[in-house]
C-alpha cells in the first residue's frame, strides 16, 4: 500500500468526502474554504460550489443534489445550477448560530441526514447530534443526541446495530444502539478512548472523521496524530496509516470497488512550515486497502 497525494488544491478544512457511484467522482467539504468540490480522478475534472456559510459536510441526494448541512441548518445543492435550497433550520432555541454550527455528518440506510454540531468557543458541552428525514408535509429536524464540543465520527455499523459518534476534543469515540427502522438511538457508551496531549510526550492526535468497512472495521482520521487507524469492531488498534500531514480530518472509501481509502486534511491554523511543506496541510490523499468499505448512503428527499 502506497499513500498517493491527489493533484488538488489544500483544503483549509477539508471534511466530510465521499465517493458518488453514479457520477464516479469523489465529494467534500472545505468548511473553512466556505466551498463544495468534486474532483473525477478518470478526468481530472475539479468543481466547485462556493457556500452562504460553512458546509460541515454533505451526502448525495437524487437528481444531481447534495444534501447539505451548513451553520444554521440542512440544504439541498443542485450540483448542476448551483441552486441552493433550505430544507430545514435548526431550531433557534436549540442552535445559536452565533457559537454553533454543524459539522460532521452522513446519512443511514434509511435515507436520513444525521449531522452533528460544533460549538466555538468550547465553553460548554453544547453540541449536539441532529437528524433531518423527509414526511409527507416536508422535512422534520430531531435532536438526538448532546453533551458534546466538536461532533465528529459518525459512522454506523454494516449490520445497523451501532451508530458512532466522537467527541474530538474529549478524545473519545461513543457508541450507540441504532434501530435503522425507527432511527432511534439508545444506551450511549464510550467505546474508544484516547490519550490526550502531554508536554514533553508522543502524541497520537485525538479522533475526527471516521468511515466503516464492509467487516465492521471503524477507520478513523486522528487530528494533529498526522495518521489513520483502522479499529476493530471490539475498539482494538489493527492498523496505523501514516499521513504527510499532521492533522488529517476525515476517511471514505471510493473507487469502483469501494477499496481506495480516501483521506482529507487540515490548513487552516497550522503553522506556516506545515502550510508551505512539500506536501502542505490541506492535501488530499489515497491509499489501496485489503477490506472494502461500505458504500455511500443517498439522503431520501
Amino acid at each position: 500500500m502506497t499513500l498517493q497525494t491527489l493533484p488538488l488544491p489544500p483544503s483549509e478544512l477539508g471534511e466530510s468526502p465521499f465517493w458518488h457511484p453514479e457520477e464516479n467522482c469523489l465529494y467534500w467539504c472545505d468548511i473553512q474554504g466556505f466551498s463544495v468540490h468534486a474532483w473525477t480522478p478518470a478526468t481530472g475534472q475539479h468543481r466547485h460550489w462556493k457556500m452562504p456559510s460553512e458546509p460541515g459536510c454533505c451526502a448525495p441526494a437524487s437528481g444531481g443534489q447534495l444534501v447539505i448541512g451548513l451553520r444554521d441548518g440542512f440544504y439541498l445543492l443542485n450540483t448542476a445550477t448551483g441552486t441552493l435550497t433550505c430544507l430545514a433550520l435548526l431550531p433557534a432555541d436549540q442552535h445559536n448560530t452565533q457559537t454553533l454550527r454543524l459539522n460532521d455528518g452522513r446519512c443511514d440506510t434509511a435515507g436520513r441526514f444525521w449531522a452533528g454540531s460544533v460549538i466555538t468557543p468550547r465553553t460548554a458541552p453544547d453540541a449536539a447530534l441532529w437528524c433531518l428525514a423527509a414526511t409527507e408535509d416536508g422535512y422534520t429536524v430531531r435532536h438526538m443526541a448532546g453533551d458534546n464540543f466538536t461532533a465528529n465520527g459518525l459512522a454506523f455499523s454494516p449490520d445497523n446495530r451501532f451508530m458512532y459518534w466522537s467527541n474530538t476534543p474529549e478524545h473519545r469515540i461513543d457508541r450507540f444502539d441504532f434501530d435503522v427502522q425507527t432511527g432511534a438511538i439508545a444506551n450511549r457508551q464510550p467505546w474508544a478512548r484516547f490519550d490526550r496531549k502531554v508536554d514533553g510526550q508522543s502524541y497520537g492526535g485525538r479522533p475526527d472523521g471516521a468511515a466503516v468497512d464492509l467487516e465492521g472495521n471503524y477507520w478513523v482520521a486522528m487530528y494533529e496524530g498526522a495518521c489513520v487507524l483502522q479499529l476493530s469492531p471490539e475498539g482494538d488498534v489493527l492498523q496505523r496509516i501514516e499521513v504527510p500531514v499532521q492533522c488529517p480530518t476525515m476517511v471514505c472509501f471510493g473507487a469502483e470497488d469501494l477499496r481506495t481509502l480516501y483521506i482529507t486534511s487540515a490548513r487552516a491554523g497550522r503553522p506556516v512550515d506545515e502550510q508551505e511543506a512539500a506536501i502542505p496541510a490541506g492535501s488530499l490523499f489515497s491509499i489501496e486497502v485489503a477490506v472494502a468499505g461500505l458504500a455511500v448512503n443517498f439522503f431520501n428527499c
